[in-house]
């Protein structure tokens, strides 16, 4: 991608309602994001893992494209089990204790899946489909966010 295509993709972002663009052409993806809090900042990927310019005034200059063979992994396709809320991420009831769902593990609908701590609150989140679990894309102990995916079934 040329320097002058990431220019009027730059102005597109920043003179819009938008406050994020993401674009991929073959192996190149392109973010562009703009914090509404703090002065602009942009952020470009080019390949994956992608390099990261710093917000500048003047024209940024574009980085060399990372291997193709670096690519990020996609997620699993199936029924996405997101967070209905954000915490903290407990597979199991207590410390030492079996994971409530493991990958390759058959659920039902209502199943309990995961722990999530909320404001010293132990909130159970339940499966919302049946299925089997094709994975688990957030460790123990981590905090999470609203909406983000957790569990994939299949």
């Amino acid at each position: 991608m040329d320097l002058r295509k990431l220019k009027t993709l730059i102005d597109l972002v920043q003179n819009s309602g938008i406050s994020e663009l993401e674009i991929s052409e073959g192996e190149e993806k392109i973010r562009i994001a703009k914090n509404l809090g703090t002065p602009a900042q942009t952020t470009y990927m080019v390949g994956a893992p992608a390099a990261q310019y710093a917000p500048a005034p003047a024209p940024v200059a574009a980085a060399p494209a990372a291997p193709a063979v670096a690519a990020a992994p996609a997620e699993p396709e199936g029924h996405a089990v997101k967070s209905p809320m954000v915490g903290t991420f407990y597979r199991s009831g207590t410390p030492g204790a079996p994971p409530f769902a493991e990958v390759g593990q058959t659920v039902k609908a209502g199943d309990t899946l995961c722990i999530i701590e909320a404001m010293k609150l132990m909130n159970e989140i339940e499966a919302d489909a049946s299925g089997v679990i094709k994975a688990v894309l957030v460790e123990n102990g981590q905090p999470v966010e609203y909406g983000q995916t957790m569990f994939i079934i299949g």
